[in-house]
């Protein structure tokens, strides 16, 4: 399910730019939730306070208070991956726009058709992203770990703990279950409690397997041959 924010102080314009995403997403075939706002603030604390994820964000330039470009700068650390499309009467602005790293600049006088078409590219790009990375979603939080993020991933009680660039997640699955979800030639077990990610494999020394980021796991007596082989296949095959 994609993540949709609305953000735009006039009302009318929350709900018209919500239909036509509700509708790209009908057209995409994919379910979405979309989060109206009126205040960017609102917007903004929801994200960088109470840590809400959103995949795409529909977001008002001309705004009272904070503007939708200042908006975007806070928000760009929280969600670094986050699409922005921009909306505004105002073309000097798609400069300022392209510099943020926006994802698409819709100009009000040609809103239906530009629109459309921004949400359905930004859609399916998102839908394309997502077979890359694992999403842990929780009662409280969202989380979406590029694959190529991963380091490795070990049982720790009932929890599957990723290690990853940007630290180390938890998820209540055990770790078949998320080996099966993973779906990714890179990922393999190299003991029954433990699953590395090939493409951050520097060498297999002994019994050991060393790491990019400096990490050596050890690697069970049943697994090693098995490892050796998918190694040298994988290496062969992508180097």
């Amino acid at each position: 399910m994609l993540h949709i924010a609305v953000c735009d102080d006039d009302r009318n314009a929350v709900t018209t730019h919500a239909d036509i995403a509700r509708e790209c997403l009908r057209q995409c075939g994919t379910q979405g939730k979309i989060e109206p706002y009126t205040d960017s603030d609102s917007l903004l604390a929801d994200i960088a306070d109470d840590e809400f994820y959103f995949d795409l964000i529909l977001l008002d330039i001309e705004m009272p208070g904070k503007s939708g470009m200042e908006l975007a700068r806070q928000i760009r650390p929280h969600l670094p991956d986050i699409k922005i499309i921009f909306i505004t009467s105002h073309i000097e602005y798609a400069v300022d726009a392209f510099e943020l790293s926006v994802f698409r600049y819709v100009p009000k006088n040609d809103l239906e058709k530009r629109l459309r078409c921004a949400i359905t590219d930004a859609i399916k790009l998102i839908l394309l992203e997502d077979g890359k990375s694992y999403t842990i979603q929780t009662n409280s939080r969202l989380e979406k770990i590029p694959l190529r993020d991963i380091f490795y991933i070990m049982r720790e009680g009932k929890n599957a703990e990723f290690t990853t660039a940007g630290g180390v997640s938890k998820v209540r699955k055990s770790l078949q279950q998320v080996y099966e979800e993973l779906g990714a030639e890179e990922f393999i077990f190299i003991d029954r409690g433990c699953i590395v990610n090939l493409i951050h494999v520097m060498q297999v020394h002994n019994s050991s397997v060393v790491l990019k980021n400096g990490d050596a796991l050890p690697v069970s007596r049943s697994h090693l041959q098995t490892l050796k082989e998918q190694i040298n296949a994988y290496w062969g095959t992508h180097i």
